[in-house]
């Protein structure tokens, strides 16, 4: 465990939140009941695959399908889920979770990260995750860790595009009913395409005082994959409670940090969101969930080797 003194005088309940490669990982998500992300951001709580985290559990048959992807310079994890089990709003579609927030504090408030995707095979040896997003609802989700060594941590990990969700954010090939673990290359950085012309454009999300987005000037290019592994859900189940014994605990998580609204898609559903960007033409990067208390401080650690 990594003991966190959290600034700004914050008392310390930590969120802590677990990806260990495929079968293991966890999505920040609310405490409480048919919560909205928007109006939770600061104090989402971590909802595990496994038991042993000090951790709420994802209840088995919310996964609808999982990939987990690892390239040269992140990890990222999307999926598809029945967000009513993990306490969002049904047809919520959510908002985006990253280190900065608008205050820089986070959402979650304090938030955390800590991984062995990159420590060589010693599962005891982490590294904090300086650079990540994290996207969860319209029944999708989706999140990134990138290297902390790497060079352009922070451009793979853009935080800017809150608006356009898990398909522009983090492009994959993830599918309802699939679950499985590859290799892939690294995806473009968030907002940067090649026109028709051939020239390299940025492109500049539009304040929300326009309203929802509707068009794109580009559709993200999705990287090859390969030595894709595929498992049965029973495998990332095995340890899960089913739905129907899982009951949500309450949490004395507290956040908050203003609510947006925004448009984007899911991995195959469009609408706005709230808090950020949970949509994305697809599923796109796995979010990590952790426990969390009042004015809690998110520990997020990926068990990655």
């Amino acid at each position: 465990m990594v003991t966190f003194h959290p600034p700004f005088g914050v008392t310390p309940l930590h969120l802590v939140a677990y990806l260990v490669l495929f079968l293991d990982f966890c999505l920040w998500a609310p405490d409480k009941v048919d919560s909205l992300i928007a109006d939770t951001e600061g104090e989402e709580v971590a909802w595990c695959t496994k038991p042993g985290r000090g951790t709420r559990l994802i209840p088995a048959g919310a996964l609808r399908g999982v990939q987990f992807m690892k390239t040269p310079d992140y990890v990222q994890v999307v999926g598809f889920i029945d967000q009513s089990l993990i306490n969002i709003k049904p047809g919520d579609t959510g908002g985006e979770l990253d280190p900065h927030g608008a205050d820089l504090r986070g959402n979650p408030l304090g938030g955390l990260m800590y991984s062995t995707a990159w420590s060589n095979g010693n599962n005891n040896s982490y590294q904090q995750v300086i650079e990540w997003h994290n996207f969860m609802g319209g029944d999708i989700f989706c999140l990134k860790a990138c290297d902390p060594a790497g060079p352009n941590a922070a451009k793979f990990c853009q935080h800017i595009y809150d608006r356009i969700g898990c398909l522009y954010n983090a492009p994959n090939t993830a599918q309802n009913g699939t679950f499985e673990s590859c290799q892939g290359d690294n995806q473009d950085y968030p907002g940067i395409y090649t026109d028709p012309t051939g020239q390299v454009q940025t492109y500049t999300q539009p304040p929300e005082s326009l309203g929802a987005i509707s068009t794109m000037p580009y559709q993200p290019k999705v990287p090859a994959s390969s030595n894709c592994v595929t498992y049965t859900s029973s495998a990332i189940f095995a340890a899960l409670p089913t739905p129907s014994t899982a009951t949500p605990a309450s949490s004395n998580s507290v956040r908050s940090s203003g609510t947006r609204t925004s448009s984007g898609t899911g991995p195959s559903n469009t609408g706005s969101t709230s808090g950020g960007s949970g949509n994305g033409a697809s599923p796109t990067s796995l979010a990590f969930s952790s426990i969390t208390s009042l004015f809690g401080v998110a520990l997020a650690i990926f068990f990655l080797s």
